[in-house]
């Protein structure tokens, strides 16, 4: 299956429609994603700043946190969307997050609000990531 073939407007939509709540008082940068589980229930974050500028959550880590609080452990697929000239892939860290739950064949649609698109592995988005494995756990 080419990377291509898992562009899903539905995720992106979800995405799409939750950056519509972004708290983003600060930079004004709005952000939404969205996470298809293995389930197939989407679940949704939007990116919220506070006065502590670098204390914000990223949309991608509450729509992770609100996967899990739903007892999901599994990705399989993710969609982010920005008001930006080109895609926007998730920060380092939300990479790292992703990583957690997802292998690195999982599709990430990376999307502007203009309609612009692009869909990577989530393994080109972090090589080499640091995973359970590594700590001697399965």
């Amino acid at each position: 299956m080419s990377v291509a073939q898992d562009i899903r407007p539905d995720l992106i939509g979800a995405a799409r429609a939750v950056r519509e709540n972004a708290h983003a008082p600060y930079s004004g940068f709005r952000v939404g994603a969205a996470i298809l589980a293995g389930s197939g229930a989407i679940y949704r974050g939007c990116n919220v700043e506070n006065a502590a500028y670098p204390e914000g959550t990223c949309a991608e880590a509450g729509a992770l946190a609100a996967m899990v609080a739903a007892g999901e452990r599994v990705i399989a697929a993710v969609a982010v969307i920005a008001d930006s000239p080109d895609p926007v892939p998730p920060c380092g860290g939300c990479r790292q997050k992703l990583a957690e739950f997802a292998g690195g064949d999982v599709p990430v649609t990376l999307a502007t609000t203009a309609g612009a698109s692009r869909v990577v592995l989530l393994g080109d988005l972090l090589p080499g990531a640091f995973r359970s494995l590594h700590l001697g756990r399965p």
